[in-house]
């Protein structure tokens, strides 16, 4: 199957010099590693194949593994730090623990990339691009991904808690920790786009199926076909906690716009994907990406794009690891 593939244009910074002088700084570069490490693509796609051909579900995990990193303090591999040196790992926050997946690939690509071309890509590269492979070889649009970036020096547990939305959180809140890092509203429904792959733990929706709000009762937008489906899944007892749901129960391991199509039916597992039916902006674009799967394939691999230059470090700001879960 050929690749679709949504070219962009780089991310730049204009500043306005002296009139009519201008400056224009590119952070990232899509040729970045041609030369100091040209076999860099071909390595990367490689782990993440090999990773999928194990457990289609790694997927889902490469690609929020990135977003997880980029959306604290911005794409610098934080995320991939363990405790160690003063380090205090987000891997530990509420959001990741027990929940984030995918390390372990990254560092085997790290330690083939090591031996192929030393101290030369950085683990945020690494995981830019295997988030943007994983995709692909789940069906979605191949994007190119502009290279660059540079592994920061610390993490913040402390922002990792604050700055991860929460399946729980209200729309209005959501957007709003989207916002806060460059990402517009039309980002917020095409990212969540990425919940056409994936699972999700019961207890992370399971107050939809029986104490909706405290009322003793369902989540009144949930189809009744698909509650009576979930309550199977998720009995009402602690036990079934840590129990699996697909976010996309139609198309599971494939990236499409079936996630889409699922709100439209009253069918969005957590409750922060079917609050997108609760706004009129929202639901106009779940209406219009249910209805055009290469609308939402262009669009995403857009908002990927941006959400990967969120505050990356580049030139001579941080460093390039040559383990990605210790600080050089």
């Amino acid at each position: 199957m050929e690749p679709i593939v949504f070219f962009q244009r780089l991310v730049c910074t204009v500043l306005l010099v002296t009139a009519p002088m201008v400056m224009v700084t590119c952070q990232l570069d899509y040729m970045y590693y041609v030369r100091s490490c040209p076999n860099l693509a071909r390595i990367v796609r490689y782990g993440v194949a090999s990773a999928l051909s194990n457990d289609t579900r790694m997927a889902a995990s490469l690609l929020r593994l990135h977003f997880h990193d980029c959306i604290v303090n911005g794409c610098d591999g934080s995320l991939l730090l363990d405790d160690n040196d003063g380090i205090k790992s987000e891997k530990n926050a509420l959001p990741n623990q027990n929940s984030a997946r995918g390390f372990e690939v990254i560092d085997s690509i790290k330690a083939n990339l090591e031996k192929a071309c030393p101290s030369t890509v950085s683990c945020s590269d690494i995981l830019a691009l295997a988030s943007r492979d994983a995709v692909y070889l789940a069906g979605g649009p191949f994007v190119p991904m502009p290279l660059g970036r540079r592994d920061g020096r610390s993490a913040s547990i402390d922002g990792a808690n604050r700055q991860i939305p929460s399946p729980f959180e209200p729309l209005d809140n959501l957007t709003a920790k989207f916002t806060s890092k460059g990402l517009s509203l039309k980002d917020v429904v095409v990212l969540s786009g990425a919940h056409t792959i994936g699972f999700a733990q019961c207890f992370l929706f399971k107050s939809r199926l029986f104490n909706f709000g405290g009322s003793g009762k369902p989540d009144p937008t949930l189809s009744e076909s698909f509650l009576q489906s979930l309550q199977t899944q998720c009995p009402n007892q602690d036990s079934s906690d840590t129990n699996l749901a697909p976010l996309d129960g139609v198309t599971t391991t494939r990236f499409d716009n079936v996630y889409y199509r699922n709100l439209l039916n009253g069918s969005g597992l957590l409750g922060s994907d079917q609050a997108l039916m609760t706004d009129n902006t929202t639901s106009s674009l779940v209406l219009y990406y249910s209805q055009y799967p290469y609308a939402f394939y262009r669009d995403f691999g857009v908002s990927l794009v941006k959400m990967a230059n969120i505050g990356v470090l580049t030139g001579s700001d941080g460093e390039i690891r040559k383990s990605c879960r210790l600080l050089n």
